[in-house]
């Protein structure tokens, strides 16, 4: 069996040509080298992964390179790697201080690497700090770490600072399809593009990665057998549960993220996976921000298609549930019930709702005029006292208009909005039950019912005296029925009427919304009394008289001792406090 050598010790970088996403840096040492101008001193710093180490091997041949080395020549002699992990003692500082002293055996400088030195002591620091401000000229010292905060200041102070960044995901894709032709293996773009992603910009675990996945499928690298491999959802998965989301088709979302927790994901991941799915289709929408998309060239299509379907506002709203999601995740102890919600939610802001019905609706004559059509005179059948208006029309259906083209008739013209007649139902549903609901529902759509006459419905005059009396006669019939809450708040303000419109004012929201359900019977009742079917009713909140129903402790005995004056002499002669 022939040894195996992994693709991270394999087609590790040999100059700084082959370093991938640093250009900023090896053009920076590079220059340094040719110009004579390197410190001896430098900080290499930055996540794993990303060539620290590697680019201190290749300053430290390049350095040592003359040009009559041969090609293999490594300067094993020359160069000194020192794990600050496991030798991060002042003693092994001072090993390392009494070895600089020493010239090189081959070539020009003697180089130390120190790696993970964030993991020396304070005291070892300290020790170092000498040698490392003045070296001897054949030294030079290459520091990497991933963790530059818990290094102290007077050891930064001394370096020349490198700071590495992140490979990108694009980066990492095309050396992945470099490695890929080397090893003639067939890989697809999509495929390549979920390891650079996973790898978080690290090269080195795009490499473990794509070795591992390589095992896995062969020679044939396909996207499935990736997110299968990865365990990561594939972006087929965020394009379903996006098309159902817009489509309004709950049970079927509900049983897709179902099968993708039975698969083995996580529901945080999931939910946060589907607020990247959304922010990937804003960027999608505009052509300037297409290039933020860190996807294959395939992918990127379904997105485009996909973004076209999906509003602005759909999409902003739909990332602000879906963080708002990921943010309380932790912290819920329903985490399934969660994610449900959310996604219920998601799926309900495109839709409309019940459509509302109109035929109740009628309308009026002004609303023709502000549209510039001039109404044609209708003749309105003169209608029966019992008949309502649906049946009336189906007795007389003949209309005269005076336009002499019939053909087309652009408006009806109404001369005064219909008079609305309350009809009042004995019965009584219980609102404990959907069937009560609905009856309930019906039951006030029947109370629409209007009559239109082209005779004026009684006007009789009242006083405010005559209406006082009607309302209290009301007041009592509700106690009889046993509505003592509606009664009490009846009897908060005494009404008064301007013109033919009776004036309350309740202290607070919830007095007023209770008279308002109740206020077709009450209507009814004082039209009909009073036999004036102009009356209406204006409700106002004013929460200062709410005040007035709050006593304090001192306000309540003066309120005793006005009924009770004998309560005043009670106080006195046994000293009590109020």
């Amino acid at each position: 069996m022939e040894h195996f050598i992994v693709s991270a010790r394999k087609y590790r970088p040999q100059t700084f040509k082959d370093v991938v996403g640093q250009q900023a840096i090896t053009n920076t040492l590079l220059n340094a080298i040719e110009n004579n101008h390197l410190a001896q001193a430098l900080l290499f710093t930055g996540p794993r992964g990303v060539g620290k180490t590697t680019c201190a091997r290749i300053l430290a041949k390049m350095i040592n390179s003359d040009g009559t080395e041969t090609t293999d020549e490594d300067f094993a002699f020359n160069i000194f790697e020192l794990d600050a992990a496991s030798n991060n003692s002042v003693d092994d500082i001072r090993n390392l201080t009494d070895q600089v002293r020493i010239p090189p055996q081959v070539g020009k400088y003697k180089v130390y690497i120190i790696d993970e030195v964030h993991m020396l002591s304070q005291a070892a620091f300290n020790a170092f700090l000498k040698t490392l401000e003045e070296p001897p000229k054949h030294c030079i010292f290459i520091l990497a770490t991933t963790e530059k905060h818990k290094i102290i200041p007077t050891i930064l102070s001394r370096c020349q600072i490198f700071d590495f960044k992140r490979i990108t995901v694009t980066d990492a894709k095309n050396y992945l399809k470099y490695i890929a032709d080397e090893q003639n293996i067939s890989a697809e773009d999509d495929a390549l593009h979920i390891i650079a992603q996973k790898a978080d910009g690290a090269m080195r675990d795009a490499l473990s990665i794509f070795d591992r996945v390589v095992s896995f499928s062969g020679k044939n690298l396909t996207r499935q057998a990736v997110t299968e491999n990865l365990n990561v959802l594939d972006y087929e998965t965020y394009f379903e549960s996006t098309d159902l989301i817009l489509e309004n088709k709950i049970p079927e979302l509900l049983l897709q993220f179902n099968n993708t927790l039975a698969k083995g994901f996580d529901g945080h991941h999931f939910i946060a996976g589907l607020a990247s799915h959304f922010r990937d289709l804003l960027v999608s929408k505009t052509q300037e921000t297409i290039e933020l998309l860190e996807v294959g060239d395939e992918t990127k299509t379904k997105y485009l298609e996909q973004s076209k379907k999906a509003s602005q506002e759909f999409l902003m709203q739909g990332i602000n549930l879906a963080n708002d999601c990921d943010l309380k995740y932790k912290t819920s102890k329903n985490q399934r019930l969660l994610v449900e919600l959310c996604l219920m939610q998601l799926a309900s802001i495109t839709f409309d709702g019940e459509k509302k019905n109109s035929k109740h609706y009628i309308i009026p004559a002004s609303y023709f005029k502000s549209k510039g059509i001039t109404p044609i005179p209708v003749k309105v059948p003169k209608l029966k006292e019992q008949n309502t208006f649906s049946e009336n029309l189906k007795e007389e259906d003949e209309l005269e208009v005076s336009n002499s083209n019939t053909a087309t008739i652009e408006a009806l013209q109404v001369k005064e909005p219909p008079k609305i007649i309350l009809k009042q139902d004995s019965k009584r549903t219980s609102g404990l039950s959907l069937r009560s609901i609905k009856a309930k529902k019906e039951h006030l759509i029947k109370q629409m019912d209007v009559i239109i006459n082209e005779e004026d419905l009684p006007k009789d005059p009242f006083t405010e005296k005559e209406l006082i009396t009607v309302w209290n006669n009301y007041i009592k019939e509700l106690k009889n029925d046993g509505k003592h809450i509606l009664a009490s708040i009846l009897s908060i303000d005494t009404p008064k009427v301007i013109d033919t419109t009776i004036n309350l004012e309740f202290p607070n929201e919830t007095n007023k919304i209770e008279v308002e359900r109740q206020q077709y019977d009450l209507l009814a009742y004082i039209r009909k009394t009073l036999n004036n079917f102009d009356i209406n009713l204006s409700i106002t909140v004013n929460e200062i008289l709410e005040k007035q129903y709050v006593y304090s402790t001192k306000e309540k005995f003066e309120k005793l001792k006005e009924k009770n004056p004998n309560i005043a002499i009670l106080r006195k002669t046994f000293d009590l406090d109020v």
